[in-house]
């Protein structure tokens, strides 16, 4: 019997959230935060570290897009295409659930 995950495509009506089993956790050693999945860890930049934090399975990935934009004083337009390629490319590393 062969098991086959389907993959989960980002829409309008998403509410990314980080799976149950991955938390962010500041390493004081690096000084830096660190995405703890089962036996891996993520070390994000500042940016991907802002996206994940905005990730809690409330916000439609339009609305990480606006609070991204006003953060960083750009337009939603120029960020949107980065925010949600960020947002699948975690999703199929099993990081960020749909």
């Amino acid at each position: 019997m062969t098991l086959v995950r389907e993959r989960a495509v980002l829409s309008l009506s998403s509410r990314p959230m980080l799976k149950r089993y991955c938390r962010l956790q500041f390493d004081p050693v690096r000084d830096a935060w660190a995405l703890l999945a089962p036996e891996r860890v993520y070390w994000p930049n500042e940016v991907s570290l802002e996206i994940l934090r905005l990730c809690n399975g409330q916000r439609s990935p339009r609305k990480i897009i606006e609070c991204l934009a006003e953060q960083y004083e750009t337009p939603a337009e120029e960020i949107a295409t980065d925010v949600e390629t960020f947002l699948q490319e975690w999703a199929d590393r099993l990081v960020v659930a749909l």
